[in-house]
């Protein structure tokens, strides 16, 4: 299966942080700066196939629930 993600934006609000002194900043970001969100990327998109899944699943469910089928159950033997 192939993924495109669109690219982020800079976020250009202002953030508090701390510096190497524990100090508090301001982190004000200037320039194109894009966070990355390729790690995150997979787990969401796992979790939106599930729930696409489901979702075809429980209206084909819904729409011919009084249709009998001969196809084994998951899990069960």
């Amino acid at each position: 299966a192939r993924l495109a993600l669109k690219p982020t934006s800079s976020i250009t609000t202002p953030g508090r942080s701390i510096d190497v002194h524990g100090e508090p900043v301001e982190v004000i970001t200037k320039g194109r700066h894009d966070p990355c969100v390729g790690i995150r990327a997979t787990p969401i998109a796992e979790a939106m196939m599930a729930i696409t899944l489901l979702d075809h699943w429980l209206r084909h469910r819904g729409q011919n629930a009084d249709v009998s089928v001969d196809t084994p159950r998951l899990g069960q033997r």
